[in-house]
């Protein structure tokens, strides 16, 4: 595949320059047949005694690839930095009225959220001034729709337990099915039966749904991914770097 693309770059190439090279009637549509055989020997040729130029034609075209879609997510980054941070059914902790928003797109079946789940809170926490949005992103199989499903669902009608939720199902071991999802409902305090009935709230399938379209528009597959002001980080992340984000996004 490599060799491939590097020989439509080159061939592209020396097709310009012998064009520009030679007489006006002697374009890519009119060229001879023997002419044309005549430049993809010498461009066979070239391969031969120099085989690096493939590769570097090659990485050189994929590195203008990601440049140009790093620069295309930095501009949906902005554009969409409202829906991310203020989105109406999206559950907001830390200090709601805090100068820095961190964004996390989480799955409660996810390892690595798992364990970086201590790292964020401790960091909000201490900070003082950190909005946490909490974007719920069951991408890991039915388990994990049935967890945020649940979540949602009392974050929408037992407001101020989903935190205390939250944490108890990142912290749970093993799966998370149905009936383990309410056992740990339920060992917070809340009604297993209210629980069940309120995971078929519309609200949670609206958020889920929005939070799936802003991943996607934003190139994020996996979790966690974290965005604080215009910067997206996927993956698990230290704590020194969350705090020098949330610095940065202060501009100090």
């Amino acid at each position: 595949m490599f060799r491939r693309l590097a020989l439509r770059i080159l061939y592209t190439a020396a097709i310009t320059a012998f064009t520009l090279s030679s007489p006006a009637s002697a374009d890519t549509a009119t060229m001879s047949d023997a002419r044309k055989a005549e430049i993809e020997k010498i461009i066979h040729d070239y391969i031969n005694e120099n085989p690096q130029v493939i590769l570097d034609a090659v990485r050189n075209h994929q590195q203008a690839q990601a440049d140009a879609e790093k620069a295309a997510q930095q501009d949906r980054l902005v554009e969409m930095r409202q829906q991310l941070e203020n989105a109406k059914y999206s559950p907001v902790g830390g200090n709601p009225d805090g100068n820095v928003t961190v964004v996390e797109f989480f799955d409660y079946r996810c390892g690595y959220c798992k364990r970086v789940h201590d790292t964020v809170m401790d960091t909000v926490s201490d900070d003082g001034n950190v909005r946490l949005v909490y974007k719920e992103f069951p991408i890991l199989g039915p388990d994990s729709e049935i967890a945020s499903r649940a979540a949602l669902g009392v974050f929408f009608n037992v407001t101020d337990k989903y935190f205390d939720f939250n944490d108890a199902l990142m912290r749970a071991k093993g799966g998370l099915n149905e009936d383990r999802v309410l056992e740990i409902a339920a060992s917070i305090g809340l009604d297993k039966d209210a629980v069940k009935k309120h995971m078929d709230d519309p609200r949670v399938t609206t958020e889920l749904r929005h939070n799936m379209a802003l991943a996607q528009a934003l190139g994020i597959q996996g979790t966690p991914a974290f965005v604080v002001d215009n910067t997206l980080v996927p993956g698990a992340l230290n704590r020194e770097t969350l705090e020098e984000l949330i610095k940065k996004a202060r501009g100090s």
